[in-house]
């Protein structure tokens, strides 16, 4: 195999999320030298940015807060991954809040694919508008994937199908969820593949290359969703929602790098990152080598 073809994706909207700054992340990676740094392992070809879109309240949707700029901006993030894959190339979609990452397994949908996804995240986002009061979609966006009960049409129907996803072709991966959590009981009763921040932080390739396997196992590509909130906050000051429990950054790298490595990765997203939750100008850098030197590894 040749350098990877990437093509960057950028999907500055904080639709989803639950307060204004994360619509400002794929500008600030671009920044810190992501795409140059991708550039000296791979074939880097940036497509731009979607439509922006700044959270805003909706206190005529108060438990699917901006649904309307979220279905549209996973439809934007879906066509340009759609001609990504097309032409061959691996697409990196720069969120953002998680949502988008609707439209990173909408665009392998409508390119023809079935991906399986591993949904590396602080929390796996199985909330819906019922169970969900502030409303906040970045909280729902795998429960949208898998079409449960209560979720959106607009939102859910972003693909050809809805469902987009069926439980065995998801592992949720890294949170540091209690027993009795709601979401980690949904992981359980849906019989989602689970690898958590334990195991992780016991072996963080064995955790990745089981997560890898399952994921090759259940469909001929799989994507990956990666939210910095899955890091602890006071080791990694990035997410937009601030975590006390999490993977370090090495430990998330190594994780990448693994997953990244197999022949059947087709696609990363990254979100939720909160440029204004920065103490100093060494952070984002930081986290960018980080990441890049794991997306080196495929």
């Amino acid at each position: 195999m040749g350098p990877r073809m990437w093509t960057v994706i950028g999907a500055p909207s904080s639709a989803g999320a639950h307060t204004p700054g994360v619509e400002r992340a794929p500008a600030a990676l671009r920044a810190a030298g992501l795409l140059d740094l991708l550039g000296r392992h791979a074939h880097v070809e940036d497509s731009g940015d979607t439509r922006e879109f700044r959270w805003r309240p909706d206190p005529a949707y108060p438990r699917g807060q901006n649904a309307g700029a979220v279905a549209a901006v996973a439809s934007e993030v879906a066509a340009r991954v759609t001609a990504a894959v097309a032409g061959g190339r691996t697409p990196l979609v720069l969120g953002g809040d998680c949502t988008v990452t609707i439209g990173l397994v909408a665009g392998h949908a409508r390119a023809g694919r079935s991906p399986a996804l591993v949904y590396v995240d602080g929390g796996p986002d199985l909330y819906t508008p019922l169970t969900r009061p502030n409303g906040n979609l970045d909280a729902t966006g795998l429960a949208h994937l898998l079409g449960l009960p209560g979720t959106l049409p607009e939102v859910a129907g972003v693909g050809p199908a809805v469902p987009l996803l069926t439980p065995e072709r998801v592992v949720v991966y890294g949170d540091s969820l209690p027993r009795g959590d709601h979401e980690r009981d949904l992981v359980a009763e849906l019989g989602l593949a689970y690898v958590p921040a334990d195991e992780v932080h016991a072996d963080p390739v064995a955790a990745a290359r089981r997560a890898r396997v399952v994921a090759e196992a259940a469909a001929e590509t799989f994507v990956v969703h990666f939210d910095v909130d899955v890091l602890r906050f006071v080791d990694a000051p990035l997410a937009d929602v601030p975590e006390p429990f999490g993977l370090g950054l090495a430990e998330a790298a190594a994780t990448l790098a693994e997953l990244v490595a197999s022949p059947r990765f087709a696609g990363l997203s990254v979100t939720e990152i909160n440029p204004d939750h920065l103490p100093d100008g060494e952070v984002l850098p930081r986290f960018v080598r980080e990441l890049a030197g794991a997306l080196a590894a495929g």
